[in-house]
């Protein structure tokens, strides 16, 4: 007996300590850390004046600071390095690039490239007859029985380049049309207007002569023809040579903004456009040209800007798709300031991207967006979605940006404004942010080395490059999460891009759909008034096509897409609507499909049989007049069908929703002024919950109350925090940790000792100080210091009972590392500047905080001693207003602790 007691002993001494072993061994369910889910940069090679010793740095650098992968765009070089650019696709160019390549796979990062350099697409390899293309016509007014005699040539002298005339018609006044391009012979006419006046329209195939912007050396040339298959052919010929043997060595191709100026033409426009929309366009250029806001020359514009669209799509942008692809290279494109339809280009690469250009605004207390240093921002949540959207009905996992653009004046972008900035793309379906940018810069390039025009500049050269690696971290954490599964938006909205090309444009037959320019084509629209009415009451949106709608079927009382499914359709208001896309709607509709109308259209777009289709419309309304009668409530409606909104954002958080495997994924973040703190609802019934931080990886489950339809989730989330939730079928070991204050915060009084650790342009002397206040104050080599300095402070512990405290460090200038009697606890770089420390020793403790500042203050010293860094080409350096760049006219930036700072007490509920 006393064996079998002294066994079972054993035995559970072994189970309890296999449990601890198990809790303390747990595998995080924290998604692995991937070159994807890092951010990547785009990297600027200036003149391309790289070399072997810089590029394995330079990637060295990005790499340990958390960086996943690169983005080579050549442009314009740096004065005095002549000597060391490199051509274009040269051998020398394509050694650096397999050095980049291999050098990168060997720190398991990957690279993109443009096909090209600078921005658009062109080069010194694009001939004439490929070059980006715009419509000019000439008129002759011709009198009856009067014969026209003459050459046929354009007569704007401004015009620098050469155009091939097309074709020469002539109108009569009462009404006849008459082909005359045959007889025209060398630009030559010879003929005779017999029975009425004419008006003669001699159609060119002009140039825009636009040449590509920033280009590299090698790079120079015209801007691509981006309606033409032949000219994109062509353009990748010297590709096709150069990537032989590198098949898949890089992982993408990129294509910038559509920032090809006034190219509203293609040498077979005319024709393509017949194959299009069944009709000659030549015998409507009169309406076509006309400039008055009249029903008929609307639906003719409206004809030809579709026309664009259709080419760029089907020419261009999917035929470079399919080129990159055979080459197993995926395709990245920025569809935004096209004349197309943006969703249908973006899905037409593998990656669609956006991009934000300024600074937006935020409540967060803290947040600091001093009016003197930024532009205001254009990142609109409507506008981002498009390239999400696209992506998510199109069934392609990554959603990327061009992010940071312009962010703040240049030196002075603190990584607490960049969080907030990449939160709200992350929160509308970005899930692979590109950082704009970092410049290569070598060692022998005198500080602050070679820098682009509008970036941030994130690279070593650069203060905040210090605590980066946190900034990284956290976007790497959001985006581990944010590439699982798939977006849960249950909605769908159509885009009625119809009414957007109908619109009348005085002096333009195409238009833009720029990032710049919203309220030309997306404000005080009904489609966006739907959009910001659904997202403010808590629905998931995402926007279709009607490309995409004619793809769409119906499993399960779903609209069934390539990138998943969706509970409804709701078409806002709109004044016209192909009539495919009714017809598909409703038979969408009949197959058990929720299509919810906000208004009907009145008639069809376009010019060709118009009346006809019109009334056939007409008819269809009529006969469906039940199923397609506009609702007054579209959220009624929704609730009717059983689809509900996520009301957690009542609370005044934003989210975002992906499900994986049956669960829910919730993005949330604070962007408000007050912290929101109880029990969180989500639209989901009796679930477990897992709270995850991405600023340090902690998880834990969370408290819950469930029912059947919701599951209500204990959170307190501060301005400027953000979790994701996890939803589980059962509790992990591991409990969330809730703190609570049980006393008021405790200032942090005493000596501190400031050390002015690494910078420039030299080291301040030390100093010690009662007041916190910025450190340019101490001295004039402060004043001009950038860079890192510890403060040490000494302090007793005002409560030894206490088992955790929480560290405030108040007003930080700009991110700050933070040790605790010796032990790191982490680093403080945004708002709220505040960290968990955990318990204090009796007695006496040591805090010290390693401070870095922004570059600002240095770069002012440099220009005030008259030091000139600004040595590149063509831009070189402005501001950012566009003006020339003067560092001399800034007041020094605060920097260092400005405090309070403050301990506070906490329990664990």
């Amino acid at each position: 007996m006393r064996l079998k007691k002294q066994y079972l002993h054993i035995f559970i001494t072994f189970l309890l300590a296999s449990s601890a072993f198990a809790q303390e061994t747990t595998i995080s369910p924290w998604p692995k850390t991937t070159n994807t889910n890092q951010p990547w940069a785009r990297w600027w090679w200036m003149g391309s004046a790289v070399d072997k010793p810089g590029l394995k740095k330079s990637l060295v650098d990005f790499h340990d600071a958390g960086i996943g992968g690169v983005e080579i765009t050549p442009i314009y070089g740096v004065k005095g390095e002549e000597n060391n650019f490199i051509d274009y696709l040269s051998p020398k160019w394509m050694e650096m690039l397999d050095y980049t390549i291999h050098v990168a796979d060997s720190l398991h990062m990957q690279v993109d490239m443009v096909l090209g350099t600078g921005w658009p697409y062109g080069g010194s390899h694009v001939t004439l007859p490929h070059a980006a293309t715009k419509l000019i016509v000439e008129k002759y007014q011709i009198k009856k029985n009067e014969t026209f005699d003459r050459k046929i040539e354009i007569s704007d002298t401004k015009e620098k380049t050469p155009a091939q005339l097309l074709y020469v018609v002539a109108y009569g006044s009462n009404g006849t049309y008459a082909n005359l391009t045959d007889l025209v012979k060398e630009n030559l006419l010879k003929w005779k207007a017999k029975k009425t006046d004419y008006t003669l329209y001699a159609v060119f195939s002009g140039k825009t002569g636009q040449q590509v912007k920033r280009a590299a050396p090698g790079g120079k040339g015209f801007t691509l023809d981006h309606y033409s298959e032949e000219a994109l052919n062509a353009y990748i010929v010297p590709f096709n040579n150069a990537f032989k043997g590198r098949e898949g060595k890089v992982r993408a191709i990129f294509n910038d903004s559509y920032e090809v100026y006034g190219t509203d033409f293609t040498p077979r426009f005319f024709e393509e456009f017949k194959t299009l929309r069944g009709y000659d366009l030549k015998e409507q250029l009169p309406l076509l040209l006309n400039e008055t806001d009249n029903e008929i020359g609307n639906r003719i514009k409206s004809d030809y800007r579709q026309t664009l669209s259709d080419l760029l799509l089907n020419k261009f942008d999917k035929s470079w798709t399919k080129w990159a692809n055979e080459k197993n290279f995926k395709t990245k494109l920025q569809a935004h300031g096209s004349p197309g339809n943006l969703i249908d280009l973006y899905a037409s690469a593998d990656i669609p991207e956006c991009e934000t250009f300024g600074s937006m605004p935020f409540d967060i207390p803290g947040f600091r967006r001093e009016k003197g240093d930024i532009r205001e921002g254009d990142a609109d949540p409507v506008m981002l979605k498009f390239s999400s959207s696209a992506a998510h009905i199109a069934g392609k996992p990554l959603v990327s940006s061009e992010t940071f653009t312009w962010l703040r004046e240049h030196f002075k972008t603190a990584l607490s404004q960049c969080k907030p900035e990449a939160e709200d793309l992350m929160l509308n379906g970005v899930n692979h942010i590109f950082l704009h940018g970092s410049t290569y810069s070598p060692e022998r390039a005198k500080w602050p080395g070679w820098k682009f025009y509008a970036s941030v500049n994130f690279n070593a050269n650069n203060s905040i490059w210090e605590d980066a690696p946190s900034l990284f971290s956290y976007i790497a954490n959001c985006q581990s999460m944010l590439q699982q599964g798939k977006a849960d938006n249950e909605i769908l909205l159509y885009w009625p891009i119809f009414d957007t090309w109908d619109k009348y444009q005085k002096g333009s037959l195409f238009f833009q759909f720029k990032i710049h320019s919203l309220s030309e084509w997306l404000y005080e629209t009904s489609f966006y008034d739907t959009t910001k009415s659904l997202m403010k009451k808590g629905y998931g949106v995402d926007f279709i096509s009607d490309n995409f709608i004619a793809q769409a079927k119906v499993v399960d009382g779903n609209i069934s897409l390539p990138g998943g499914t969706f509970k409804s359709l709701v078409v806002p208001s709109c004044k016209k609507m192909p009539l495919t896309t009714l017809q598909k709607l409703i038979e969408l509709q009949k197959a058990g499909a929720k299509i919810i109308f906000e208004g009907l259209p009145e008639s069809v777009p376009g010019f060709h049989d118009y009346k006809k289709q019109e009334q056939e419309l007409l008819t269809i309304l009529a006969a469906n007049k039940v199923s397609v009668t506009p609702v007054s409530d579209v959220f009624k409606t929704l609730e009717d069908a059983q689809i509900y909104p996520e009301t957690l954002v009542n609370t005044g958080l934003k989210y975002t929703r992906r499900t994986i495997d049956g669960e829910k994924i919730y993005y949330l973040v604070n962007h408000s002024s007050k912290t929101i703190e109880g029990f969180i609802p989500l639209q989901i019934g009796n679930k477990e919950v897992v709270i995850f931080d991405p600023l340090n990886r902690d998880y834990g489950n969370a408290m819950v109350q469930k029912t059947a339809n919701t599951t209500l989730v204990k959170l307190k989330i501060e301005p400027g925090q953000s979790y994701f939730l996890k939803t589980e079928n059962t509790a992990s070991q591991k409990k969330w940790n809730y703190y609570e204050a049980t006393a008021e915060a405790i200032p942090l009084n005493g000596k501190w000792q400031i050390n002015f650790d690494k910078g420039g342009p030299q080291l301040p002397p030390a100093a010690t100080v009662s007041n916190l206040e910025s450190w340019t104050k101490l001295s004039p080599e402060a004043e001009a210091f950038s860079g890192s300095a510890t403060y040490g402070l000494v302090f007793d512990n005002p409560n030894s009972k206490t088992e955790n405290w929480s560290l405030n460090l108040g007003d930080v200038r700009e991110s700050a590392k933070v040790w605790l009697n010796d032990k790191f606890i982490g680093t403080a770089w945004s708002v709220p500047y505040q960290l968990n420390i955990g318990k204090l020793k009796p007695g006496k403790n040591t805090l010290k905080i390693q401070v870095t500042n922004l570059s600002a203050n240095r770069v002012r010293d440099m220009e005030s001693k008259g030091q000139e860094w600004k040595i590149f080409y063509e831009i070189n350096m402005v501001d950012k207003d566009y003006n020339k760049f003067d560092a001399t006219k800034w007041s020094p930036m605060p920097s260092g602790l400005l405090g309070p700072i403050t301990i506070t007490p906490l329990k664990q509920n």
